[in-house]
């Protein structure tokens, strides 16, 4: 019996088993495993005891996640193969350098269940699929029934584990950036951290112009059915995702969303370098000992001017229905008026209910701040050498070019 001959729901399987298994970067993975154990010395990620021990955790564990996700999409093909006609209406895609204030946004939009819908920690970790929905629905329904006993030790585990973390808020049931979603095809820039070989590591950080077309639209297929299946479970009406990768893929977004929305906020360069090359330490740390405080700070220097570029030449020669550009400044000073100014530009629903949410969001966010504090000029870098650097993105956006005010080096959680 040939292919055309089973029935359709199997054809629906094999194709799909076939899909997710040809887009899986086996070639990275397993270039970067052999990398961790073999000429890591000279590297961010040395082969020493700590990084011995994370690595001996890391395959058991994402092993285990990975295979069951894996499971859960293979099913999905089988007994929710509907999912792949769902609509994706006006998905807001939040686009920024890191440290521009996403988070914020993101997750003070996310409060507006009657709009938006977006991928939580957990969502993207445990339940990726249709078919893990279901069954973890179920289980928490008995879970209900009990009493939510298991729903309250997991928030326990979470408030003494992943709420432990610094300089980023992170928990499985917060909103979180769906860049993870791509470990599971193991082709994301976020793979350079726990595995942090610059030169292993194909150049995801300038994805539209110099990653190959066909890897290009497998990632971005990939991607849209993931979309796909949390708008097809929830039901929900508008996907909302920040991510600060999205910048090097903006023009990607626009082509696989043709309705997309996409909203950019633009930070100081001399408050976003020093943040994100601090944020960029803090996860190299996390994952293994690279005998510096802040490595890469010259590639980092030079990643961050492309996440300005790229996505303000493509928002440039872009419908304006489609984008808008959003100061940081403005974000922080006037965070209602933008909030309000987004719903109306797009053309997103808006009632007094929602009104009071995003100001109870705002609250919260104003009163939760941490003391991530950092400086550039322990990083190898002057304020007149940052200023030159970004020039344009200063004469643009009219940015202070003075020495930032030492409060505003102290990072909101939110940001």
């Amino acid at each position: 019996m040939t292919v055309a001959h089973l029935p359709i729901r199997h054809c629906s399987f094999i194709r799909g088993v076939y899909a997710l298994t040809m887009i899986f970067n086996f070639r990275l993975f397993w270039r970067q495993t052999v990398r961790s154990f073999y000429r890591s010395a000279e590297t961010v990620g040395p082969l020493n005891r700590d990084r011995f021990i994370f690595l001996l955790l890391f395959y058991p564990i994402w092993g285990c996640i990975a295979l069951l996700a894996w499971a859960g999409f293979f099913a999905d093909e089988i007994f929710f193969p509907g999912y792949r006609k769902q609509p994706i209406e006006k998905p807001l895609f939040i686009v920024s350098n890191f440290r521009s204030g996403s988070t914020f946004v993101q997750r003070t939009l996310a409060r507006d269940k009657s709009t938006f819908t977006g991928l939580r920690t957990g969502d993207i970790y445990l339940t990726p699929s249709i078919t893990q929905r279901r069954i973890v629905g179920l289980l928490a329904r008995l879970d209900a029934f009990f009493g939510r006993v298991c729903e309250k030790a997991l928030r326990r585990l979470d408030d003494l584990s992943l709420r432990k973390l610094k300089i980023h808020s992170f928990s499985l049931f917060d909103p979180e950036e769906d860049e993870h979603l791509l470990f599971y095809v193991w082709s994301t820039f976020f793979a350079g951290f726990a595995f942090p070989y610059l030169d292993e590591l194909p150049p995801y950080q300038y994805f539209d112009t110099e990653i190959p077309r066909a890897e290009r639209q497998r990632i971005m297929s990939f991607y849209q059915r993931c979309i796909k299946r949390h708008l097809f479970a929830t039901g929900g009406r508008h996907y909302i995702a920040k991510n600060p990768m999205f910048s090097a893929r903006i023009e990607s977004l626009l082509e696989t969303f043709p309705d997309a929305r996409i909203l950019y906020l633009v930070r100081n360069p001399l408050e976003m370098l020093p943040s994100t090359i601090s944020l960029f330490g803090y996860m190299w740390h996390l994952f293994s000992d690279p005998g510096q405080k802040y490595p890469h700070c010259d590639e980092i220097l030079a990643w961050t001017k492309y996440w300005y570029d790229h996505p303000l030449e493509v928002i440039d020669r872009t419908s304006p229905e489609q984008c808008t550009i959003v100061s940081y400044d403005d974000l922080m000073e006037s965070p209602d008026a933008v909030f309000r100014s987004i719903y109306s530009r797009f053309g997103y629903p808006r009632s007094e209910a929602v009104e009071s949410l995003l100001r109870e969001a705002v609250a919260c966010a104003k009163a939760h701040s941490s003391s991530h504090e950092y400086s550039y000029e322990a990083m190898g870098f002057t304020r007149e050498q940052i200023v030159e650097e970004f020039a344009h993105i200063f004469a643009r956006f009219g940015f202070d070019t003075r020495e930032p005010a030492k409060e505003r080096l102290v990072e909101s959680a939110s940001a």
